[in-house]
């Protein structure tokens, strides 16, 4: 099976993958989706490398931002989602339940692509429009300088046209201008969300490409598969793991200089559906 991937599809910069998707197939659950997964299989002496970034976005909007108190949370190595149901439900960390951290996880995602008050009571559920919108206004009150950063975007967009992420890719949004409000507010979100995923997908091909000068005529030892999304999938020589796990974590890295630190998660396995952290 070999994917095609394509460098202009996808508006933020991400590689989007065709004939056939490897990004779209299921990663939680003991569906069929994972089922599908344990058929891409490690080649007799070989494991199956997954790295990943832990958190990328949300690394991504604390850097941007410069907000102290996400910031700190990240170099603390603390939990950003435990830290975030701490603040708008009112309790200490050791308090914060499963059910609260999951609804601040949905909170913080949430707030990356620019989620209203309406958008996050119908993702939330059991939470009325007063109760999301109180929820956003508390997670503001704690990271107060992520509001700044998201209504300076906002601003921008509607003065230039277009928005330009850290490292220099350029997105336009012409439907800025439109007379309808429900479009120009699609457009808002988009703008909110593109430097910090468009960023995020230029590092992963910035540590592709590093790691590909790194690999590149060693086949016997470690090959590069696949990309999805923040993942990195590699078919490793099984007496090499140990050697290039810390390889690549470090090159994934290193691929970026934020102002927190950047965490790159590895798995091992005889196929993609039964992977161990290392």
């Amino acid at each position: 099976v070999h994917t095609s991937y394509n460098q202009t599809v996808a508006a933020t910069g991400r590689l989007s993958s065709t004939d056939p998707n490897l990004q779209n197939i299921p990663i939680r659950g003991t569906g069929l989706g994972a089922e599908i997964r344990k058929a891409f299989i490690a080649e007799k002496g070989f494991k199956l490398l997954s790295v990943d970034y832990s958190q990328m976005e949300l690394r991504i909007i604390a850097h941007l931002s410069q907000d102290e108190n996400m910031m700190k949370v990240f170099k603390n190595k603390e939990d950003i989602h435990t830290n975030t149901a701490a603040a708008i439900f009112e309790v200490l960390p050791g308090e914060v339940t499963a059910d609260m951290r999951r609804d601040a996880k949905t909170i913080n995602f949430g707030i990356l692509y620019g989620l209203s008050s309406f958008g996050l009571a119908s993702r939330i559920g059991a939470v009325s429009r007063t109760d999301a919108k109180e929820f956003i206004d508390k997670y503001f009150e704690e990271y107060p300088d992520v509001q700044n950063y998201i209504e300076g975007i906002k601003a921008e967009v509607h003065e230039k046209g277009f928005i330009r992420h850290e490292l220099g890719r350029i997105r336009k949004f012409p439907e800025i201008k439109s007379s309808q409000f429900f479009v120009r507010s699609a457009a808002e979100r988009a703008a909110i969300n593109f430097p910090i995923q468009g960023l995020q997908a230029d590092v992963l091909k910035i540590a592709m490409l590093n790691i590909h000068k790194e690999i590149d005529g060693r086949p016997d030892n470690i090959r590069m598969l696949m990309q999805v999304h923040d993942e990195l999938v590699f078919e490793v020589k099984e007496d090499e793991v140990e050697k290039w796990v810390k390889r690549v974590k470090t090159l994934m890295e290193d691929a970026v200089q934020l102002s927190v630190p950047v965490i790159a998660e590895a798995k091992v396995g005889n196929n993609w559906g039964e992977m161990e952290k290392v």
